[in-house]
């Protein structure tokens, strides 16, 4: 057996095939030097297995770092690295950082000596496999952490009801406030055009058949039942769902969410719970004024370009509109703002590290909330339409 090779911070001792690498002290920076000429000097010839044991030693990044390198370097050699007592916490951020740098590559430096190399065309599918591999793993992960977000939202919900003093009304209001009476002149606006745009398109086909009747049929079914709540909240999406991501993700970029938890308080509670409840009575007032104003928008298009009287057209306003066909679209809005709320506020708490992340953040809170409000609202007519309704 060959006399162990001792430096300062490390021993390094050849049993066979085997080296036995006893780290000792501080591996910092300001030693960087120190280290790494003996840890290149020690020979690698022959060895087929390292131990590395830590004991006391502590290690910053960049004793870490050069651990790593090390690490490698055996690994190039054909040499497989285990650790007797335990790894340094340290050591797997930096070899997470070399997987983020390199995607395409693990952390072993590549095939050991003899290994035979993979064909161009098996290469490039493994590389394809492994891509859709961390995809979806990365995605199990992002779901379950949402399913988990929006379990604590409802427990604190819960919660709330059980002890009515942890509502915050004076958050709550501000919230009404913002995402609902600043959203009148846009989504009255919105509604105006459409019912307006619906009602032409339709009479320009329906006159052709002397059904000019029917045009109040279509804009009042429309509005009341589909395009009132959908319109309006695809715009509340674009409004409250961005600046909820926006806020929340501000808030976490000046780690004021974490000076909450710091002092007892739940950031659900505080954060995500009066957005929601905000936009839950705020959206179906919202959407009760997009239907109204869609049937006046419609009203008066039939009134100009029809010459149909004012009475006429209530009239079969009313005779066209079942029992079911305004609830039928108001019952929406509550789920649509519950999803949108959620969208907002979740990817507003994930926004970490930078301005930059804070942007691509708030963008996919809006995409998440309006795709989530369109496939809901495609379920809801398949099942009313099982239910007859």
């Amino acid at each position: 057996m060959p006399p162990p090779r001792s430096a300062a911070y490390f021993t390094a001792q050849r049993d066979g095939e085997t080296l036995r690498l006893t780290l000792q002290g501080r591996w910092r920076a300001l030693e960087f030097s120190a280290i790494e000429q003996p840890l290149q000097g020690v020979a690698l010839d022959g060895v087929r297995r390292v131990e590395v044991t830590c004991g006391d030693s502590w290690l910053d990044l960049s004793g870490a770092w050069l651990l790593e390198d090390f690490m490698r370097r055996a690994k190039s050699a054909g040499a497989a690295v285990t650790f007797r007592d335990r790894a340094p916490a340290t050591l797997d951020l930096v070899q997470k950082e070399r997987v983020a740098e390199n995607p395409e590559t693990d952390r072993s430096p590549g095939p050991t000596p003899g290994a035979t190399a993979a064909p161009a065309g098996e290469h490039s599918l493994v590389t394809a496999l492994a891509k859709i591999g961390r995809r979806t793993l990365r995605n199990q992960a992002r779901m379950v952490r949402g399913l988990a977000f929006v379990g604590q939202a409802f427990v604190v919900l819960v919660k709330c009801f059980r002890h009515p003093r942890l509502f915050k009304p004076t958050s709550i209001a501000r919230h009404v406030y913002d995402t609902g009476i600043t959203a009148v002149p846009i989504v009255a606006l919105i509604a105006f055009l459409i019912s307006v745009i619906i009602a032409y398109m339709g009479a320009d086909q329906l006159r052709k058949f002397g059904a000019d009747i029917y045009v109040v049929d279509l804009v009042t079914i429309g509005v009341l039942r589909e395009l009132g709540v959908l319109l309006t909240s695809i715009i509340v999406a674009g409004r409250s769902g961005s600046a909820f991501a926006a806020e929340i993700g501000a808030m976490q970029l000046n780690e004021e969410v974490d000076a909450l938890e710091a002092t007892g308080v739940d950031p659900v509670a505080a954060l995500v719970l009066p957005r929601m409840l905000g936009l839950i009575i705020a959206l179906p007032l919202l959407t009760v004024l997009a239907d109204f104003v869609g049937l006046a928008g419609g009203g008066l298009l039939c009134h100009e370009l029809l010459q149909m009287p004012l009475a006429q057209y209530l009239n079969r306003v009313n005779e066209s509109i079942a029992d079911t066909t305004f609830w039928v679209g108001l019952i929406k809005a509550p789920v649509f703002a519950v999803l949108i709320s959620f969208a907002g506020t979740w990817y507003g708490m994930q926004v970490r590290n930078s301005s930059r992340e804070l942007g691509r953040l708030t963008t996919t809170a809006v995409v998440a909330s309006i795709f989530l409000v369109i496939l809901a609202d495609a379920l809801f007519a398949v099942l009313f339409t099982k239910l007859d309704i």
